[in-house]
């Protein structure tokens, strides 16, 4: 009798587990709203420079004709972005540009004319967002940069997070930390929404990346130590359905809120209720048992039977009981194994190398895609509706694909075909906007098919006794994707087409690796390292 025969005798599918499942998966709702909150709240909205004081003396210039003797034109025959006129061009009052040689004729203006920096600040078309970190703190220009930095931050706390919660809830229980990390992404998120400078910003940004590491580990912990192992394909497709379904929710929320101060505030606010009713959730049985605290697992078990009316069966369970169920647990858990024993033999080292390039790649290319909507030239709530809708298909191909073709041909397939639509949108015109957005929107949905597999994928390859150590390190990959994949935007600023060129090679290089993992459809999972080399 193991654990899993006690959780079937207090019902392993009853009012308990929908219950517990329900409310575990209600923040991640809102975990995407602060993945993807940069879409808006660091939206780059169009600028140029202020006018010069003195023109306040004249009341009678209009707006248009202001901006027409202060700005001169770009190449492309708009405002520039960084500079201005040193002293007011009022020559140009007596031109109407509308031919392209007047245009012509206003660009050698201005290359006569003395140019300055923005001196007097910037001036901001706020028609998507009522107010930005850009424009409340006028990082453009010389300062365009730290926009960038401020997700990679974020990431960064994701990335330190990982470890933190991941060590403190194995000693420490699931159920405490994820209290706390509910309560570290409310408050983080709130003081973040009224952050007075940058720096805090990004401070309390790292912090909520953080607790989003705590409430992904322990909630996935809680939720399949609670459930049997017959329906956890199901409940995590579940789960990760809620994640698709929070960047719709996204776009809706942000799409009433254009103020980035509120709406940071609104995706925060409802961590303060998930942290109240997080108290109410029983901490794991299994971990409980495996800690030698088995009268509290035998309380919980009974807890659950009374819940799913199965009182006799849980007036049945015993401390002596449950210790016997968990023999075969406890003592596989009598040996130490680190993360240096996913490289000691010859394919566990070509397993977690080819794993690591498949999640390392497939965060990088899905955040580089997902975090730069304005390139696409669409209006932001649209294509963020139409990135978070597109998971929905994506999910249910590679579901079925892995189900019959193999998680192997299913996982390399989605990597090279995202890697190459990617780059084919390279060679479309900018001016081509419809076709550029289809074309993403094809590779977003097949790196998240991707995620979708290599989630599975990973969980099959690695043998029982290092599984934990092994989905540890292919997840702290994915997150130093994630952190990266802002920084390579910053490339653009050099050379146009280099982020491209690296957001689609990296899948189609990722894809080929993939190729070389051993197929796991229909073959029993392995338990000991030798069995992954026996494979």
């Amino acid at each position: 009798m193991g654990f899993a025969d006690l959780l079937e005798q207090v019902g392993s599918t009853g009012r308990f587990q929908v219950l517990h499942v329900t409310l575990l998966c209600i923040p991640i709702l809102m975990m995407a709203s602060h993945n993807l909150l940069q879409n808006f709240a660091a939206s780059v909205p169009p600028h140029y420079c202020s006018a010069h004081r003195n023109l306040s003396l004249t009341p009678q210039l209009s707006p248009e004709e202001t901006l027409r003797v202060t700005v001169p034109l770009d190449v492309n025959g708009k405002p520039e972005k960084c500079q201005r006129f040193a002293a007011p061009q009022w020559h140009l009052l007596a031109k109407n540009g509308t031919s392209a040689s007047e245009e012509e004729r206003n660009t050698e203006d201005a290359s006569d004319a003395g140019l300055q920096e923005c001196t007097d600040g910037w001036s901001y078309n706020m028609t998507e967002m009522s107010s930005t970190i850009i424009s409340e703190w006028h990082l453009v220009c010389d300062l365009r940069t730290l926009k960038q930095m401020g997700q990679t931050i974020y990431m960064g706390g994701v990335l330190v997070g990982a470890p933190v919660f991941g060590g403190l809830s194995d000693r420490f229980g699931r159920r405490i930390l994820l209290i706390i990390s509910n309560l570290m992404m409310a408050v983080g998120g709130t003081c973040a929404a009224f952050s007075t400078s940058f720096s805090l910003f990004c401070l309390f940004r790292f912090i909520c990346g953080m607790a989003l590491s705590g409430l992904v580990l322990n909630s996935f912990s809680l939720i399949v130590e609670w459930i049997p192992t017959r329906v956890r394909t199901v409940v995590g497709t579940g789960t990760g359905y809620c994640y698709t379904m929070g960047q719709l929710l996204l776009a809706a929320v942000a799409y009433f809120i254009r103020d980035w101060r509120w709406l940071t505030l609104a995706v925060s606010l409802p961590f303060y209720i998930s942290f109240l009713y997080s108290w109410w959730f029983l901490e794991s049985a299994r971990w409980l048992a495996l800690n030698k605290k088995s009268e509290q697992a035998v309380k919980g078990l009974k807890t659950v039977a009374r819940i799913n009316g199965r009182h006799e069966e849980g007036d049945k369970i015993n401390a002596e009981m449950l210790q016997e169920s968990m023999k075969k647990e406890i003592s596989c858990i009598q040996g130490t194994y680190t993360a240096l024993d996913l490289f000691r033999t010859p394919t566990m080292r070509k397993m977690t190398l080819c794993l690591s390039a498949v999640w390392l790649s497939t965060s990088f290319a899905y955040y580089g895609l997902s975090m730069d909507l304005q390139k696409f030239g669409v209006n932001i709530y649209l294509i963020q509706v139409i990135f978070g809708a597109v998971d929905i298909p994506a999910k249910v191909v590679i579901t079925v694909s892995m189900s019959f073709v193999g998680r192997r041909p299913s996982q390399s397939a989605a990597l090279i075909l995202a890697g190459v639509v990617i780059l084919m949108n390279l060679l479309v015109p900018y001016e081509k906007q419809t076709v550029r957005t289809c074309l993403a929107v094809i590779g977003k949905g097949c790196l998240a098919a991707s995620f979708n597999c290599c989630y599975l994928y990973s969980g099959e390859l690695y043998p029982t006794i290092i599984r934990q150590n092994g989905m540890g390190w292919v997840s702290t990959m994915a997150r130093l994707g994630a952190m990266v994949a802002p920084m390579v935007l910053l490339l653009g600023e050099y050379v146009a087409w280099l982020p491209g060129l690296i957001y689609g090679g990296a899948p189609i290089l990722s894809g080929v690796a993939a190729a070389f993992l051993p197929e796991t459809l229909d073959i029993p999972l392995p338990d000991t390292i030798q069995d992954a080399e026996d494979r």
